[in-house]
């Protein structure tokens, strides 16, 4: 069974608001980056990629956590980011049961997480290799 076909079945095992919500956000990356690559990580994590890892989402008891893998290097001007802000690196938005996605919002962040990861990889592939000690 393929990634997508592992987030489909975990969505539908989902016994509540969550399956909406986790279905919702998961459209919204899909819709913000027709690119985006759908793959199934630790131990059954759906992750989305695009140039590097641009967010995981886990559904818990009482919400829906969606980590942005760069996100204290992705700006966030809408503040969705609600939790892991202090952290060096990941940064995440958890959703509780009456919340509302901020859909052009979760979009922008996704956008720029790719921006993100592509710039970086452009940089990456512009910097010249040490050569190797004779």
């Amino acid at each position: 069974m393929g990634a997508s076909e592992l987030i489909d079945k975990l969505i539908a095992e989902l016994p509540d608001w969550r399956r909406k919500t986790f279905a919702d956000i998961r459209r919204i990356i899909r819709e913000a980056d027709p690119e985006i690559v759908e793959e199934w990580k630790w131990r059954g994590a759906p992750v989305w990629s695009h140039g590097g890892i641009v967010c995981v989402a886990n559904a818990f008891k009482d919400k829906v956590k969606l980590t942005f893998y760069q996100g204290a290097s992705v700006a966030d001007p809408d503040k969705l980011y609600n939790n892991g802000v202090a952290g060096k690196q990941w940064r995440t938005i958890d959703y509780f049961k009456d919340d509302k996605i901020r859909e052009r919002e979760l979009k922008n962040l996704v956008r720029s997480a790719v921006d993100f990861n592509l710039a970086n990889m452009k940089m990456k592939s512009n910097t010249p290799r040490k050569k190797a000690a004779k």
